[in-house]
């Protein structure tokens, strides 16, 4: 028996519709606005590991590995693993530093590398 840890290059979120349908907590997904230089919180199912040490890409997943383009650069502030109900989750708080548009086809990220 092993312990299980990812490491994540980027934050990965639902889309909102998830807790407005009641499927998801609020922290699970992307805030309707992403306001530069807001702070906001997340909320992970399993025991990650971010880089805390600069800007890294947040990105919207539909599951599965299947993720958008950066919506987002963003710093992740704090992160703290804890179990629930026997299920270990991640959770923390990132800052806004740069939003992106959907449409810009300009390349943000090489890595961890913001550039």
């Amino acid at each position: 028996m092993g312990i299980q840890v990812e490491f994540n290059p980027d934050l990965a979120l639902r889309n909102i519709s998830h807790h407005k349908n009641g499927t998801r907590l609020s922290e699970e997904c992307i805030p309707e606005s992403l306001v530069e230089g807001n702070k906001y919180h997340f909320l992970k199912e399993g025991q990650r590991n971010y880089w805390l040490l600069g800007e890294i890409p947040l990105v919207e997943t539909q599951g599965g590995g299947v993720l958008s383009h950066p919506l987002a650069s963003i710093r992740i502030l704090e992160s703290t693993h804890f179990t629930l109900d026997d299920k270990m989750y991640t959770k923390g708080t990132y800052l806004v530093v740069n939003t992106f548009s959907s449409d810009d086809p300009t390349i943000h990220f090489n890595g961890f590398q913001r550039l």
